[in-house]
């Protein structure tokens, strides 16, 4: 396949735009993790988990309509970011949004930020990874970066098993001093440093999630998780052992300037303390699926899976669709989406949707498309060709695009 870049770039995708009827098919986006160990359900081939290499670490992510780069160390330069797939051409994602704009994405997010300022991915280890947080942007803009918030929902078709620890730590126990959160700095070297001894843990549930903002300390359990988040590969672990292996102190402080790397006192102020310390975190952060549209007479219901402000702004919200057997849907969005497949078999308008049963590491599928702004308005059918199994799919959409959207605690109101 033919991989095209600059003008030929944004001829290719205007070609697969016109072709797709506004929907740009995406092949798979694999992105490895040195530090963690793979959970073996993204579908990936038993023998591919490793395919870039020992040294680079085990296929524990998939990133879904990405225009971000993934901050791995020896990663080539287009790690983590999305390919659009035509006639044996394919160009960035990243390529085509800077060449067509808000053809792509939409005029107001194209003329805020210049580009999709936000990406998804399934994330899928056997373990837990380690208590750690994102910066904010004002942090994060002094290495030259983005804050990234970030939301989580855990499918239920690829959960029928949690792994080894299906639970996640949020934030810091109230009472918890500065002091106590230095100490365990100090102790960095001497083993597990015990900041979980300074957190609570949540059992996690297929089919629910949480929004998380900036600055919170979380510990991610073993559930396969969707997450829609903004466009920045931002992070600062906090812990020094996960299950026995080392968190590096490099991977506490790479998203900080150099001349702070020792600096226990500044470290420790990157921790938003009002927020850790939230006696109501559940309340103010957890997640269930609240119905918007359609219903099992219809044959179809969509679902708002991810909702909710940080920090008083919408930064992303997602749904999930389910199709019945036999049935179409037709769905108009208020802007575009990066969508996968997590069930079924059917179309989108004249493309055909496929979840796979296993992927070989560099196969193309047919179960990731990105529907544009004005193809989403202007309406698009789902239509489920299956005769026995349910077609699901889930979207993820930029900012301040569905300010109808639930706020989080809405749930309880039904």
């Amino acid at each position: 396949m033919e991989t095209v870049a600059g003008d030929k770039a944004v001829q290719a995708a205007k070609a697969a735009l016109e072709a797709g009827e506004g929907i740009l098919r995406l092949a798979p986006t694999w992105v490895p993790r040195a530090f963690l160990q793979p959970g073996r359900r993204l579908k990936l081939h038993p023998d591919d988990y490793y395919a870039l290499g020992k040294d680079r670490g085990g296929i524990d992510e998939r990133w879904f309509a990405s225009t971000t780069a993934a901050d791995n160390a020896g990663a080539p330069p287009d790690e983590g970011l999305s390919y659009i797939v035509h006639e044996g051409k394919r160009c960035t994602l990243k390529d085509a949004v800077e060449g067509l704009g808000g053809e792509i994405i939409g005029g107001a997010i194209w003329d805020k930020y210049k580009r999709w300022p936000v990406y998804s991915k399934f994330f899928d280890n056997m373990g837990p990874i380690p208590h750690h947080l994102h910066q904010n942007d004002e942090q994060a803009a002094l290495v030259g970066r983005q804050g990234k918030p970030e939301a989580y929902y855990f499918p239920p078709q690829l959960n029928a098993i949690g792994n080894n620890f299906p639970y996640t730590f949020f934030g810091l126990e109230s009472g918890t001093s500065r002091d106590d959160v230095l100490r365990c700095l100090e102790a960095w070297n001497k083993g597990d440093n015990g900041i979980l001894d300074l957190s609570k843990a949540y059992r996690l549930k297929p089919g629910t999630g949480w929004l998380v903002g900036p600055c919170i300390l979380h510990a991610p359990g073993s559930l396969l998780t969707y997450e829609p988040q903004w466009g920045s590969d931002v992070f600062g672990m906090y812990q020094s052992l996960v299950e026995g292996r080392e968190v590096w102190w490099d991977l506490l402080v790479k998203d900080m300037p150099k001349e702070k790397h020792q600096d226990l006192e500044y470290i420790v102020d990157y921790i938003d303390w009002d927020a850790n310390l939230n006696p109501n975190f559940k309340d103010s952060h957890y997640l269930e699926p609240i119905a918007d549209s359609g219903s099992e007479a219809e044959g179809y219901v969509d679902r708002w899976v991810v909702y909710g402000d940080v920090n008083g702004e919408q930064r992303f919200s997602a749904k999930e669709l389910t199709v019945m057997p036999g049935a179409k849907a037709t769905i108009k969005d208020n802007g575009a989406s990066g969508v996968i497949v997590t069930q079924g078999r059917g179309r989108i308008n004249n493309l055909p949707l496929e979840c796979p049963s296993m992927i070989r590491f560099g196969e193309m599928t047919e179960d990731e498309v990105f529907i544009s702004e004005k193809r989403a308005k202007e309406g698009y059918t789902v239509e489920n060709t299956a005769k026995a199994c349910p077609l699901v799919l889930l979207r993820y959409f930029g900012p301040d695009v569905n300010p109808q959207a639930p706020k989080v605690g809405d749930h309880k109101k039904r």
